[in-house]
């Protein structure tokens, strides 16, 4: 009974559960059985489903409980909220409130777990979206960006560009339009930090953290030839003039770029292959930069330092 009250990602809201004829004494005892976890007021979820879901799970079942509520206001899911729930990347964001934007510039007070702003949409700036309505993409990468700070900001930027979701020229025809709103002065820094040729948060963040150490800026994602023209693979980061090539290993990278039947153990040893040629064919050196290693930014400048110093030589 309670999969059939529930909605696809398994929220039950109270109303529904009233309509139905039953109660809140009804409600309370599922939730002491942990058949339900209430979620916020007047909105439930399965509680194995919502045990078993990771953060961003998370969120995207509290705004599926929030819109549900709110569709009968002029609001539209933006800022964290629409970011989560277009794809885009959740590192160093606060998943744990819900995000709206009125319509009418009218701000709600900000109630349990739901954050209301009052920025201006102009009709460019929302679309629809399984019923409810929701920002653009250029709109919730500058929203997102203005409230994340400057690393995450960045990344949700580069996500967005390098998806093809926006345009470097839509995000500043955007971000013009919202200029003379509060805090959007490091919104602009922020924004002429991004880089749609980043592909991952590793590689922007490391971005970030080279800029940081004032090294000379890399080549984003570098081709190297074979002899006849033809491209023989490409690198996250290169130096030519310092002969070194950078790749960037993150957590999934050999997951996600394995080939059908090919286990991880294979992808690595067909990445070793690939170095091995790259190195071959350019005369220059590799260095790999991981997770942990962005996790130790000391270590690292030195080791980049010493790097670009061996080039330079």
């Amino acid at each position: 009974m309670l999969e059939n009250l529930a909605d696809p990602r398994g929220v039950v809201l109270r109303r529904d559960v009233i309509a139905l004829g039953l109660n809140d004494n009804w409600l309370a005892r599922m939730v002491r059985a942990k058949e339900l976890v209430r979620v916020r007021q007047g909105a439930y979820a399965l509680h194995q489903r919502w045990t078993d879901a990771a953060k961003v799970e998370r969120h995207l079942m509290l705004a599926s409980a929030v819109l549900r509520q709110y569709d009968d206001r002029p609001v539209a899911a933006s800022h964290v909220t629409a970011c989560v729930m277009q794809g885009g990347p959740a590192w160093g964001l606060d998943l744990s409130r819900v995000h709206l934007t009125s319509l009418h510039g009218i701000s709600e007070r900000n109630q349990a777990k739901v954050v209301h702003h009052r920025g201006v949409c102009l009709v460019g700036d929302v679309t629809r979206r399984d019923g409810h309505w929701m920002t653009t993409a250029a709109r919730t990468a500058l929203d997102t960006a203005c409230l994340a700070g400057r690393e995450a900001g960045v990344c949700v930027l580069d996500w967005y560009l390098h998806e093809g979701l926006t345009t470097w020229s839509e995000l500043v025809t955007t971000f013009h339009a919202m200029k003379e709103w509060p805090d959007t002065l490091g919104l602009y820094r922020t924004l002429h930090l991004s880089d749609g040729r980043s592909e991952s948060v590793g590689e922007t963040l490391l971005r970030l953290l080279i800029r940081d150490l004032g090294l000379p800026t890399p080549e984003l994602q570098w081709e190297v030839f074979y002899p006849n023209g033809r491209v023989a693979g490409r690198v996250d980061m290169a130096w030519p003039e310092y002969g070194l090539l950078l790749e960037f290993d993150g957590r999934a990278k050999y997951a996600q770029h394995r080939r059908p039947g090919e286990s991880v153990a294979d992808a690595v040893l067909r990445e070793k292959e690939r170095e091995d040629l790259l190195r071959e064919l350019t005369g220059f050196r590799m260095i790999r930069i991981t997770w942990q290693d962005l996790e130790r930014p000391e270590e690292t400048a030195h080791r980049l330092r010493q790097a670009l110093a061996r080039g330079a030589r």
